[in-house]
């Protein structure tokens, strides 16, 4: 069994912000997959288990807000019985461009909250994580919190989709062919 977690941000009004495009993977694979997510208060998420190509997969949606993931991340790996070589956490980065996706077998939070509240949670850096490019602010006087938690721009929209299905690619890959063969494949493309 894997477990994927997308990180995001509860609520409505956090739907369509940047910060929640891990959220927006999770959708989507659920979508694809047919993997049900259900509400899970012992785990603070929703989750569900499903198979992707042979291979036995929960994802999971934390219900606590992005700087407390960890909470959710570890009560979600004692459910499912999770090693964390089987965990891919899927996130926003702001140190990316738009679009570009880095997917790694571990390393620090790069200043992420949501994984530095995991890595505390777990006291391991030892997880894979795909990062996906929310880009920075064109202007510097507007304040980076506005700015991950404004809905895309319009013209990033359309983009947006493009690249939850980039990604929703990668974390297959991930899932059924591994992490090597993932960073070969979409840390190449992303380039």
């Amino acid at each position: 069994m894997k477990l994927i977690i997308g990180l995001g941000n509860p609520g409505r009004i956090y739907t369509e912000s940047r910060h929640n495009i891990g959220f927006s993977v999770i959708k989507a694979l659920s979508k694809i997959y047919k993997i049900p997510l259900k509400k899970d208060n012992n785990a603070f998420s929703l989750s569900g288990k499903g198979i992707i190509g042979g291979q036995g997969l929960a994802l999971a949606l934390p219900l606590t807000f992005m700087n407390l993931s960890g909470i959710a991340a570890s009560a979600l790996i004692k459910k499912y019985k999770i090693s964390l070589e089987n965990l891919l956490v899927v996130c926003d980065d702001l140190d990316l461009g738009f679009g570009a996706m880095k997917i790694r077998p571990a390393g620090s939070s790069g200043g992420h909250r949501g994984l530095k509240s995991i890595i505390e949670s777990l006291g391991s850096e030892g997880f894979a994580r795909l990062r996906i490019g929310i880009g920075r602010p064109m202007h510097r006087n507007i304040d980076m919190a506005d700015y991950v938690l404004a809905s895309f721009s319009k013209k990033e929209k359309g983009e947006a989709m493009e690249i939850v299905d980039a990604a929703c690619d990668c974390c297959r890959t991930w899932a059924t062919r591994g992490i090597t063969e993932s960073m070969n494949i979409f840390n190449r493309r992303s380039k």
